[in-house]
């Protein structure tokens, strides 16, 4: 009798178990902003790429504002900003689209570790993956990314960016405010890191 009173106690724990992880699993926010925002860059970046393109010939500038800001339509082969740009090694192209992939993937895997309550985080990864995918388009299809923001001062110039460009880098900005805790100090002393906020 009482072996069969444990049975029926562990039955109890193991489908109470169950019933747990499963409201657990369907509680579970659905995750918009690492899907939507990433899509929303991928877009306009691409977008304005095509319409570089198509309005405007290679090593080509119109001015957008006088003395500050032009736009010039360049072909970046190596990575942002035009870092290793003129840098010329074999399967060049190959070796910056399979390094690109690698931390676009590393970075996704990255995102969905996070928890749905660490939003400063999950903005800056969102914006991350989806400059990263944007110039990793166009790497595949056409073997270099279109620049074409042109920003200078007299005679220094910048690096010529595009959309994709712009979000990786501002992502990285709110990447690093979060790990200086920006976060923790939006959420006040009496959240704690496990407890979500209100799903947004």
């Amino acid at each position: 009798m009482d072996e069969a009173l444990n049975d029926a106690v562990a039955a109890g724990d193991t489908g109470a178990r169950e019933e747990e992880t499963l409201r657990a699993v369907e509680e579970e926010p659905v995750r918009r902003l690492e899907i939507w925002l990433p899509i929303l860059i991928v877009v306009v970046d691409q977008l304005t790429k095509a319409i570089v393109r198509a309005t405007l010939p290679l090593h080509t500038s119109v001015t957008m504002i006088p003395g500050f800001v032009d736009f010039t339509h360049v072909r970046n082969t190596g990575a942002a900003f035009g870092i290793l740009n003129y840098a010329e090694f074999p399967f060049k192209t190959v070796v910056i689209a399979v390094i690109a992939t690698a931390a676009l993937i590393g970075v996704g895997m990255y995102a969905a570790s996070l928890a749905h309550h660490q939003l400063v985080a999950r903005i800056g990864l969102a914006l991350i993956i989806g400059g990263a995918a944007g110039n990793l388009l166009d790497r595949i299809a056409a073997g270099s990314v279109v620049d074409f923001v042109d920003v200078y001062w007299h005679s220094y110039h910048f690096w010529a960016f595009n959309v994709a460009d712009s979000a990786i880098t501002v992502g990285v900005a709110i990447m690093i405010l979060d790990m200086l805790g920006v976060d923790r100090s939006a959420r006040g002393p009496s959240e704690g890191p496990g407890r979500s906020r209100v799903a947004e």
